[in-house]
């Protein structure tokens, strides 16, 4: 009998390691093409962001017992909500405002403005990219947000 050890040949943990990083890459490059791209997830993103700030506004003005003032500019593509929090909106993105005139600072600008007892002045913002909406609303009489799909086309 011949003592001789046979080497079996395969792959190391580093070349396995490298196929299965590959693969997730096109895995996640693949969802993001077949769902509509990484504009669809900004738009969504965004809206989802605003919804929080607007309920983040909300939940400050009943906390503090004092009005809250949530303000968004669709022309910078700029919101702010209290305790300086504030954030700018994509580029492929666009924005509209529906509320109450009174609130505006200047022309470009909308507010919607939270009471103590949660009840808010009402308002609308649209998130759009070319054929896709969101839209979160915040009803004037319980202040609640609510963020919806929408027409991008209404």
């Amino acid at each position: 009998m011949s003592h001789r050890i046979a080497r079996v040949r395969g792959f190391s943990l580093l070349e396995v390691l490298l196929v299965v990083g590959l693969i997730a890459v096109t895995g996640v490059l693949a969802a993001a093409a077949m769902s509509g791209g990484f504009d669809r997830i900004a738009l969504q993103s965004t809206s989802k962001t605003i919804a929080a700030q607007l309920r983040y506004t909300r939940a400050q003005a009943i906390s503090t017992g004092a009005p809250q003032r949530f303000v968004i500019d669709p022309q910078a593509r700029t919101w702010q909500a209290p305790n300086g929090r504030h954030g700018t909106i994509p580029e492929p993105l666009a924005v509209e405002f529906t509320g109450a005139r009174e609130l505006q600072s200047s022309d470009s600008e909308g507010a919607i403005l939270f009471f103590a007892d949660g009840a808010a002045t009402g308002g609308r913002v649209r998130v759009l990219l070319r054929d896709a909406a969101w839209q979160v609303d915040v009803a004037w009489l319980t202040g609640e947000v609510r963020l919806s799909r929408a027409n991008a086309n209404e």
